[in-house]
């Protein structure tokens, strides 16, 4: 029996050239290279005899199904996505794509951000979805305009200010 569970938010399927290419790399290493050895390994652990107690045979059934499923979802989500390659034709606003440097209006602290899809996140980076709290702040924002924006966690409300926007170059 399983439980129920919500169906998940629908995001937005938007995504950068660079992004839709790491996804379309991925999709392919695990077709072509992955999935083909996780196959071999399987079918020489079924050789083995008795598979009610082979550990090895679980393990790569259980891992070619997560291979399978990742699979089907880059299919389908990779059908969905559209491309957004142009800055839009009004570059001092915050829209998809846009660089954003911020300054904290208590602290004066400064981060920069890269609005991106939602598949191409990467904190590490700076790079936030589209559909994070803090992205939909920011959208239609300019220079020196100043936001509110209530963030996940115990970060709670924060006061913020635009204080530089910029797009990567046209390709």
């Amino acid at each position: 029996m399983s439980r129920w569970r919500p169906p998940p938010e629908k995001s937005t399927a938007l995504i950068t050239r660079e992004g839709h290419a790491r996804l379309k790399a991925e999709l392919d290493e695990l077709w072509r290279v992955r999935r083909p050895e996780v196959v071999r390994a399987l079918a020489a652990a079924a050789a083995e005899g008795d598979r009610s107690e082979n550990a090895e045979y679980t393990y790569r059934k259980k891992q070619l199904g997560e291979i399978d499923r990742r699979v089907r979802y880059l299919s389908k989500r990779l059908e969905s996505l559209r491309i957004v390659d142009d800055a839009p034709s009004d570059r001092d606003a915050v829209f998809f794509g846009a660089r954003v440097e911020l300054e904290d209006a208590t602290g004066g602290q400064r981060s920069r951000y890269r609005i991106v899809g939602p598949d191409e996140t990467d904190a590490r980076r700076g790079w936030i979805s589209i559909d994070s709290p803090l992205a939909r702040a920011m959208l239609n924002k300019r220079v020196d305009d100043e936001f509110e924006v209530t963030l996940p966690g115990p970060g709670g409300t924060e006061h913020m200010t635009i204080v530089a926007i910029e797009y990567p170059p046209h390709r």
